[in-house]
């Protein structure tokens, strides 16, 4: 394994979880991230924008600039499928009980040799995949500022765990 960092948009949404102790998890990992460089598929980051689209407008506002300022600060790259990504868990029958978002995310993670961390319900039990769930953070980390306020603000957005 190269040791590359693969998020998903459960990891990513997961702050926003209305399961304190999910949301504190996942908030840790991107605070404690926020200078490294990670790895998100494209169809990931729209799929976080499909989640987020979806509550009224007035949430959307609050949300998008903590948003757009955290993929700014933190270098996310943001990457699409090949091929050999998708013709690897099309018929693998071991990840058939998966929504495909996360059956394709997980080839491009098998492909590049990468870790997945993810906070996803489905996931997070599966110790046959190359894949860390997020760990339990006891106590809240905090955002630079002014990352940390808009961080605050966006918490218009609360979603339930088996969302992600």
């Amino acid at each position: 394994m190269t040791g590359e960092v693969v998020i998903d948009g459960a990891l990513f949404l997961g702050m926003h979880a209305t399961d304190e102790d999910m949301r504190r998890s996942c908030k840790a990992f991107f605070c404690r991230h926020l200078h490294d460089e990670v790895t998100m598929s494209l169809e990931h980051v729209g799929w976080c924008d499909d989640v987020v689209w979806a509550h009224p407008r007035a949430v959307q506002d609050a949300y998008y600039p903590f948003m757009d300022t955290l993929h700014t600060d933190m270098t996310i790259h943001r990457v699409g499928y090949e091929q050999a990504d998708i013709d690897s868990v099309r018929n693998a029958r071991y990840l058939a009980d998966l929504p495909m978002r996360e059956r394709l995310l997980l080839g491009l993670v098998l492909r590049r040799g990468a870790v997945l961390h993810t906070a996803s319900p489905r996931l997070r039990t599966r110790h046959d995949l190359p894949l860390k769930a997020v760990p339990a953070a006891a106590a809240e980390d905090r955002f630079p500022q002014p990352l940390e306020q808009r961080y605050q603000v966006s918490l218009a957005l609360r979603l339930p765990i088996e969302e992600l």
